[in-house]
């Protein structure tokens, strides 16, 4: 948890002054209980109604600076920990957008999601806790004890009887529900992934009419950390009671000691008369400081129990946080030379990915060169969307090395890297928003005019101005209010509206039908002239006036050349293309 505290330096004056508030709240209410006592001993019993007047306004002048600095010890603590859970919250952000493809696999989506909500609330409250307990509870409990010590050392022995028996018991207590903790964090995860497999695949469980089953599952997950969750609820819940319990024994004790003083005192005599009045007074005032001390205990108790759960979330926030990611940024990043002309090498490159025992990719060479078209198809399985991931890397090469005019990408920065390329991925992805905004994510100032020449090239702008507010349509989370040829054509546009070196296609014409995809292609090449394209393909329709195409057979090259260089040549590409097209249409 020590990792975590300097997060709250930027907010090391707000916590400051919650201690001042806390302290000046304490001290306070500590001399209320002393002045009641004077009251009673001083004025009651000696009938001085002045006396009780001037000590009672100044009880209300205290009582009013003591609530007073409690509402500022509140604001300032809530201020601290919801600014500290937003640092928190942004810097689990920026750390995961910083992170790998593999690294966020190896954590976990649904966990992520839980642990830059769940674990930063549990993490935020502890805090709150802290700020207003870690303070005020020691003074409350030490100083009532000294008041209290003074008023009467009796009554006092019978506090130091019960007082470590209720920090015994919530020492217990919290020693078996700690472990149950971790439990309801991981239980918590399973939930938001069967949540978000639930939103995600609702059209492929409603295909497969598997409602019945997904709501099983989903309840059992729930039950599973409700009943926790219950078991947890009702230990903590036993433990006030049981606290309560003891108190009002002490309470019933104490009286009974102070009875036992007063009968003491012989009636009748004026000054034994002011002694029981004065016995009477003081005990009014160990009362009070004995419910201040019970309520620091109470304090500690609660932070004693939320300090080790806050633990745990904050070992799954470092988890994030430290996890050194597989993608490293070069101490001294180079920067690819303008003059040249641009190519992409892939030299001798293999690739595994993270636990896997073979590669997926072995032995790849071959040159893209800016003003061509270099095309990669192969079967399912035969590694072509783990090629392309490789350029603005996703991931690293195993072995080899992918060179960028003439420099090895892993010593270029990110930034730098991804800046030359633009990537339209497999599965086409649509923030929500409106259409510009998510053309906008492309190019941040791009102009209408550079929007529509976007969506002209990717066979957009037609169907765009047919919607009644043009870039202002809405999208839906994913743009699911959108077709697929639809969301792809987007999608296009979006990596088109920032110029970039080199374009990556990875199947991203697989939704259009042959006419579009003929158009897009060809208004592509045209647009697109100086960059470098890369098109991964499943259909050879798509690829047939490449200047360029790389055959891969399970993971390794099984050809490189043009379309009638290779259906002469290459087994595997005239397998592929004969299973799709007639002899006749090869012909032509």
């Amino acid at each position: 948890m020590s990792k975590l505290v300097r997060f709250l330096k930027p907010l090391k004056w707000f916590a400051f002054l919650t201690i001042v508030f806390s302290v000046i709240h304490s001290g306070l209410s500590l001399l209320l209980p002393k002045i009641l006592a004077s009251i009673i001993n001083e004025g009651i019993a000696k009938d001085r109604r002045g006396y009780i007047l001037l000590m009672g306004s100044v009880m209300l002048v205290l009582a009013a600076f003591s609530a007073g600095a409690s509402v500022l010890s509140n604001y300032f603590s809530a201020r601290t920990s919801t600014g500290y859970g937003r640092i928190l919250r942004q810097e689990i952000f920026f750390k995961i957008q910083s992170l790998s493809q593999c690294d966020i696999d190896f954590i976990g989506t649904p966990s992520l999601i839980t642990r830059n909500t769940n674990d930063v609330n549990k993490i935020q409250d502890m805090l709150m806790t802290i700020l207003r307990t870690l303070i005020t509870a020691p003074i409350m409990l030490v100083g009532g004890a000294v008041m209290a010590f003074s008023i009467n050392k009796e009554l006092s022995s019978l506090m130091f009887i019960v007082i470590p028996l209720v920090i015994a018991i919530a020492v217990i207590v919290a020693k078996y529900v700690i472990p149950m903790f971790e439990k309801v964090q991981k239980r918590t995860d399973v939930l938001n992934q069967l949540l978000r497999e639930k939103l995600s695949g609702i059209r492929v469980i409603r295909a497969f009419d598997r409602s019945q089953y997904e709501d099983a599952r989903f309840s059992s997950a729930n039950l599973d950390l409700t009943s926790l969750t219950l078991r947890i609820s009702r230990i903590m819940a036993g433990l006030t009671p049981l606290s309560v319990l003891l108190i009002f024994i002490l309470t019933v004790a104490i009286i009974g000691v102070s009875s036992k003083q007063i009968n003491a005192l012989d009636a009748g005599i004026e000054i034994q008369r002011l002694q029981i009045e004065s016995t009477v007074g003081n005990l009014q005032a160990f009362l009070v400081y004995l419910a201040m001390m019970i309520g620091a205990v109470a304090m500690a108790a609660e932070m004693f129990i939320m300090l080790p759960r806050a633990k745990i979330s904050a070992d799954r926030i470092n988890e994030v946080l430290d996890i050194e990611g597989q993608i490293t940024e070069a101490k001294n990043p180079a920067i690819p030379s303008d003059k040249i002309e641009n190519y992409l090498e892939f030299r001798d490159v293999y690739f595994s990915y993270p636990g896997a025992t073979a590669s997926v990719l072995s032995a790849i060479s071959f040159t893209a060169k800016a003003g061509q078209t270099t095309a990669i198809i192969g079967g399912t399985g035969s590694g072509k969307s783990s090629l392309v991931n490789l350029i603005p890397r996703y991931f690293d090469v195993s072995y080899g090395s992918i060179l960028l005019n003439g420099i090895d990408i892993r010593y270029m920065s990110s930034k730098t890297l991804r800046k030359k390329i633009g990537f339209i991925p497999q599965k086409a992805f649509l923030f929500s928003g409106s259409i510009a905004d998510n053309l906008l994510f492309g190019k941040s100032k791009a102009t209408q005019d550079e929007m529509w020449r976007a969506l002209e090239t990717a066979q957009a702008a037609e169907f765009v101005r047919k919607l009644p507010d043009g870039l202002e349509t809405r999208v839906s989370q994913g743009g699911k209010n959108f077709s697929g040829g639809q969301q792809q054509r987007l999608a296009i546009a979006r990596a088109l509206i920032r110029r970039s070196d080199f374009y990556i296609f990875d199947d991203s014409f697989s939704a259009l039908d042959f006419l579009t995809d003929a158009k897009l292609r060809s208004a592509i090449k045209e647009d697109l002239k100086d960059s470098a394209l890369i098109i991964v393909a499943q259909r050879v329709g798509t690829i047939l006036d490449a200047d360029q195409i790389i055959v891969l057979d399970e993971g390794k090259i099984a050809g490189i050349g043009k379309h009638k260089q290779l259906l002469e040549q290459c087994d595997v590409y005239r397998e592929i293309a004969l299973s799709q097209l007639s002899a006749e249409d090869l012909a032509l």
